[in-house]
């Protein structure tokens, strides 16, 4: 009888159904392009750069799987790495619930990963796969603030927002994305958890479990906004100067 274990196997789930509607009028954002090619073909060769992906799971609008599935075969992608194209849902949440399902069996761990951070490195992806593989159930890239933080009381009138707090900043993080889960925990939370949450991790944590940190990188920054696109088309400029990218 072989001692050897079997392969542990990592799979990425990338829920671009959304509009983007911060970006302004047009296409929806994971499609839009930086340098001629769509935001979401970005994402994609981010999470198949990592040799420990063996699949990538799309989750595309829901009238728009075709196109999508299109526009995968339209650009060159790494042969090691199957593809897989799912409608989405309504919400975030929904549709990455719908990526999951379509996980097939053998898949240890799940990434999640925003379409709108197309230039994540993959020693960031790496560094979370590597993380989970340790015995982490959630894993979350994250980068120390740069700014004070205040909590505020919310006004929606316009008029200035009294100030409740001061936020000790060497105790917080921005969160980016991959972040990885192992995969019963992430089924768990998605089965488990009906509040309208804004990422994965904090799923979990309402499970109970913990969620680790791993350092993040300046380069994963989520595109939200025009000035956004601006500063990942210099990143890209950088990186064809520098690596031939």
């Amino acid at each position: 009888m072989s001692d050897q274990s079997p392969p542990f196997r990592t799979a990425a789930v990338i829920p671009a159904a959304g509009r983007g509607v911060r970006l302004g009028p047009g296409a929806p954002k994971a499609l839009r392009t930086l340098n001629g090619t769509p935001m979401l073909i970005h994402a994609v060769r981010a999470m198949a750069a990592s040799r420990a992906v063996s699949l990538v799971i799309v989750v595309a609008p829901p009238d728009g799987a075709a196109e999508v599935k299109s526009l995968l075969a339209d650009h060159a992608l790494p042969d090691r790495t199957d593809f897989l194209v799912v409608p989405g849902g309504d919400t975030r949440q929904e549709s990455v619930k719908l990526g999951l399902d379509a996980l097939p069996p053998g898949i240890d761990a799940v990434l999640v990963h925003d379409a709108a951070r197309p230039l994540v490195p993959v020693d960031t992806v790496d560094a979370v796969i590597e993380a989970v593989r340790d015995g982490a159930v959630a894993v979350v890239p994250a980068l120390p603030l740069a700014d004070t933080v205040k909590e505020v009381e919310p006004r929606t009138d316009g008029s200035p927002e009294p100030v409740l707090a001061t936020p000790e900043r060497a105790r917080l993080r921005a969160v980016q994305t991959p972040q990885g889960f192992d995969r019963e925990t992430l089924m768990r939370a998605h089965e488990t958890v009906t509040d309208n949450v804004t990422d994965d991790a904090s799923m979990v944590e309402q499970l109970g479990e913990p969620v680790v940190v791993v350092p993040g990188h300046e380069e994963a920054f989520k595109v939200t906004r025009p000035l956004d696109l601006v500063l990942a088309e210099a990143v890209l400029a950088r990186r064809r100067a520098n690596d031939g990218f």
